[in-house]
């Protein structure tokens, strides 16, 4: 395959040499020629193919997603560049890199500046709000696990459940005696309060996403347990819920720990100047240099063009054949009828 011209697109490509390397060819290698014209426009569109295909590869990887890309499809020439271009100007093709570069730095220095802008508000409202939130869950936590210490019972022969007014001491009954209030509840996702255990206050809902009833036991937070169809199980879930109230309490503690590591390497962070902005600067007064040098050549072809076509006016119009033959003929028939009245002043009939 010899691909004489490039496309617009890496698809064009694509499409091309899958024509031969596909499925089905029974030859085990091909071989592919790419063409390329050195100081013509074929750099710049091989160029433009590598930016569309870096943008796509961003886009479709699966390795590495980035949250931003630069789009390529705004790409465009002046006819200067374009000029310069097929006359094999070094200029051109060094615009064509710093703009590349001056882009990207520009997108890294408006990320900064969000990044920044984050930061000040996560300083000023959302790390005390979670931090206010969560000191407020480890003090309810730490409350529920003194209660339930108060009212936990020890002795299994001790047991008992209240569940719609009736004292269970028995877990089968208890069990079963929630199953039943749960057959019973009719709206759904309305919590209904059921009873109490070990000190904690029991409600009943239904969640029509899951299709399950959930459980919350409440003193000072509310703690959540999917039930399920055996009496005995849902009392030992109960009872799994009201245990782990230290493990959630460290959970906790945790999260509080790791807001109050963030908040502080925010406040180191805020402020902090964009670290490539003398290298932004150089390159966009590099890329000003450039414009300027591509727009005086313009400037000077355009003046040129002006000066011959002035000269052209001024100098004497030479006039097609056609011209020079009507004029000749003019000139023959003002001879001619001179020549006519000079005889008859000779022959004196005038």
């Amino acid at each position: 395959m010899h691909h004489l011209d490039i496309g617009w697109k890496p698809s064009d490509l694509e499409q091309r040499e899958g024509r031969i390397i596909r499925q089905g060819n029974h030859n085990k290698k091909v071989h592919i020629f790419r063409y390329v014209t050195e100081s013509t426009f074929d750099s710049y569109m091989w160029q433009l193919i590598e930016n569309k295909q870096k943008f796509i590869s961003q886009i479709m990887t699966s390795k590495a997603p980035v949250r931003s890309c630069e789009d390529v499809d705004e790409a465009a020439l002046s006819y200067a560049e374009v000029k310069a271009l097929a006359t094999g100007n070094p200029a051109v093709k060094e615009k064509m890199a710093l703009d590349v570069d001056v882009a990207k730095l520009k997108l890294l220095k408006a990320n900064h500046m969000n990044n920044q802008y984050r930061l000040e508000d996560d300083i000023a409202r959302n790390f005390p709000q979670q931090i206010a939130k969560l000191t407020e869950i480890i003090d309810s936590y730490k409350a529920d696990i003194a209660h339930f210490s108060e009212y936990k019972i020890t002795d299994p022969e001790q047991f008992s459940m209240e569940i719609s007014g009736k004292v269970f001491t028995e877990k089968k009954e208890a069990g079963a005696a929630l199953l039943a209030v749960c057959k019973e509840i009719k709206s759904v996702d309305a919590a209904m309060d059921i009873g109490s255990y070990q000190g904690f206050n029991m409600r009943i809902q239904f969640d029509s996403w899951s299709k399950e009833f959930i459980l919350s036991v409440k003193h000072e937070s509310v703690a959540k347990v999917r039930l399920g169809a055996d009496a005995l199980g849902n009392i030992t879930r109960i009872n799994n819920l009201l245990e782990s109230y230290p493990e959630k309490l460290a959970e906790a503690e945790q999260r509080l720990e790791t807001v109050q590591e963030q908040m502080t390497n925010a406040k180191e962070e805020v402020g902090k100047p964009f670290p490539k902005e003398e290298e932004l600067n150089q390159k966009l007064e590099r890329l000003s240099e450039l414009n300027a040098l591509l727009n005086m050549d313009e400037r000077e072809d355009t003046e040129t063009e002006q000066s011959e076509s002035k000269e052209k006016e001024e100098r004497p119009a030479r006039g097609s054949i056609h011209e020079k033959l009507q004029i000749y003929k003019e000139k023959s028939q003002r001879e001619s009828e001179t020549g006519k009245e000079t005889r008859k002043r000779d022959f004196g009939l005038e």
